[in-house]
């Protein structure tokens, strides 16, 4: 097993696309019956011994959890009774997944309402889940990849957490956009004006400095590590940033640093560290941010 294994996008874009979708299902779950965070951090999944998990739902006077395991391949259902029911993960369509997850919930008297029409899908028109007989593939070593990368990548993001006094986000899966992330806020609210999308106001609301790992899409077809700032200082783009392999991506309105790159470094944990403290830094710096008062003074 390598510790940074590969995975390029054109090897598992099918099960990608499934699994995206299959996420969507149960992180719409979450999002349906938890009450609204600050900035949409009752939406994320998480990383989890196993694979990534929704963390305790409450539901009535009992609560439960659902998790991707990615070890045995199933999607658990967990309640507080000691209840369980599993979903295999396998080749299977997005309408049998997303039939066999409502079933199993039933069967614990568990009833959500959720909408049905995925979110932020870059190929072809979404499906709604109960209809979708098109994506259906599965591939366990491609799952197991993808899992390890995200593993590591956010213990590596907890580390750069720490560091942070200030307001920060967990370190958090979006099953919307498919992506890590760890979101650090210099405490200042930022301008909204022009925003009309409910979603893009609560979540930057204030000032961030954001970065992640993402598997890549149509728009940048191979995994990268990203960071961006909002809203971007100016000079931002053009700051020199760490490793010398980053660099802005003036579509995407961020710095990217190729997975490739990091994965066959010498020392990828301190590279991916760099990177987040460099990036972090040409935020912070160019928009004035207090950081004697956000930062540990002792690491």
């Amino acid at each position: 097993m390598e510790p940074w294994p590969a995975l390029p996008l054109a090897s598992w874009s099918d099960t990608l696309e499934t699994l995206h979708l299959w996420t969507q299902i149960v992180g719409k779950i979450r999002l349906s019956l938890t009450p609204l965070v600050n900035h949409w951090w009752n939406v994320p999944l998480y990383v989890s011994a196993r694979g990534l998990t929704t963390t305790a739902i409450p539901y009535g006077d009992r609560w439960f959890d659902c998790e991707f395991d990615f070890i045995d391949h199933v999607l658990r259902v967990r309640t507080n009774a000691g209840e369980e029911r599993t979903i295999a993960l396998a080749p299977r369509s997005v309408a049998d997944f997303y039939a066999g997850t409502m079933a199993a919930l039933g069967a614990l008297d568990i009833h959500p309402t959720i909408w049905t029409t995925p979110v932020e899908l870059r190929n072809g028109e979404p499906i709604p889940f109960e209809r979708d007989e098109v994506h259906g593939s599965y591939d366990r070593d491609s799952v197991q990849r993808f899992w390890r990368i995200v593993s590591r990548s956010a213990a590596v993001l907890t580390e750069f957490r720490g560091r942070f006094v200030g307001k920060c986000s967990p370190v958090h899966f979006f099953w919307g956009s498919f992506d890590l992330a760890v979101t650090r806020f210099s405490g200042r609210a930022a301008p909204t004006e022009g925003m009309t999308d409910r979603i893009e106001r609560e979540a930057y609301s204030h000032e961030v400095s954001s970065v992640g790992w993402w598997p890549g899409d149509v728009r940048l077809p191979e995994p990268h590590y990203y960071s961006y700032a909002f809203p971007e200082p100016p000079g931002y783009r053009d700051a020199r940033v760490r490793p010398d392999d980053a660099y802005y991506h003036p579509t995407l309105n961020g710095f990217y640093l190729p997975y490739e790159t990091l994965r066959t470094a010498a020392e990828p944990e301190l590279q991916l560290l760099e990177f987040c403290q460099s990036t972090y830094e040409a935020a912070a710096d160019l928009g004035r941010w207090d950081r004697s008062a956000l930062e540990r003074s002792e690491r």
